[in-house]
């Protein structure tokens, strides 16, 4: 493998994340690692709706931005874990269309509270940044409509290679994403690279293009992981008769596919789980993380 994504170096991006580390060199990793994988909340999720954000202490974590290599790029992202520990089931968090902001890595220390090493790429870092942006259409144009299915999938390929150097067990290994990453999730159950997933609200159904050939109804009967859908019945965006598209679909396919399950929250619209935005259903929200952490388990990632 090129040096750039030998163990050792991927291991020492994470190792720079030590609590109280406070030398010259960590300081100056942590300062490069934030700067490219931003602090915050996205410009677009503005104003924040504070009485219901979740804030996530890094308190017994190792947590923090990194970066690893894939095609010769290198990738920012967060990562959280337990401290000290090694062996850890891994979970891989997909952003919202907002890219990876202050929501998605406290999204991954929660995970870390509960076992995991949790790792958010930051999927659109060769297209742009996407948190600096106010105006949703034209923060689609300019960059979400810009970036390939397929290099997410190499990313995604890219993160639980990095795990599995910063003591994941990758056999041992899930996918949940949100809104954009919801859709994703379902596309990289059909790789064979994970055991379970939990689709958040995303999209199941669309037009093929060069950058985006297939959908998640297009590869619903080729599941090889099992997927749990959380979806809202009052999100305007994402029609219920997709959803019973999605479900005719899986019924059709492998045991993964047959296995996959939906939950519909009849109060609840888009971004249900989004805490710092008004779209928060906070009763849909915590009964959807409880699912997911008991999807993971009964899917043998725990």
């Amino acid at each position: 493998m090129p040096r750039s994504e030998k163990a050792s170096d991927l291991q020492t991006d994470f190792d720079s994340l030590r609590p109280g580390d406070s030398t010259e060199q960590g300081a100056t990793r942590r300062t490069a690692l934030k700067a490219a994988i931003g602090v915050g909340y996205a410009a677009a999720t503005l104003p924040i709706a504070a009485q219901t954000v979740v804030k996530t202490s890094d308190e017994g974590l190792k947590a923090g931005p990194v970066k690893y290599t894939v095609n010769g790029f290198e990738v920012p992202a967060y990562a959280a874990a337990p401290a000290g520990k090694t062996g850890l089931p891994v979970v891989l968090v997909v952003q919202e269309i907002f890219g990876v902001h202050e929501y998605i890595a406290d999204t991954c220390r929660r995970f870390a509270k509960a076992g995991y090493l949790a790792i958010a790429p930051e999927l659109y870092a060769r297209q742009g940044d996407p948190k600096g942006y106010t105006d949703i259409p034209k923060l689609q144009a300019d960059i979400v409509s810009k970036v390939p299915d397929a290099q997410v999938m190499a990313d995604l390929d890219g993160a639980l290679r990095y795990a599995a150097a910063n003591g994941g067990d990758v056999q041992e290994a899930a996918i949940t994403g949100f809104c954009w990453g919801g859709r994703i999730v379902w596309l990289y159950a059909a790789t064979g690279k994970v055991k379970a997933g939990v689709a958040w609200y995303g999209r199941l159904v669309g037009q093929p293009s060069e950058l985006a050939p297939r959908h998640p109804v297009d590869v619903a009967a080729s599941l090889q992981a099992p997927v749990l859908g959380l979806y809202g019945g009052k999100d305007q965006g994402i029609p219920l008769d997709t959803v019973d598209k999605m479900k005719a679909a899986l019924a059709t396919g492998t045991p993964a596919a047959k296995a996959s399950q939906f939950v519909v929250y009849p109060e609840a619209g888009h971004a249900f789980h989004a805490d710092n935005r008004s779209s928060y259903v906070k009763e849909a929200a915590e009964d959807g993380w409880k699912r997911a952490l008991a999807w993971f388990k009964a899917n043998g990632v725990a």
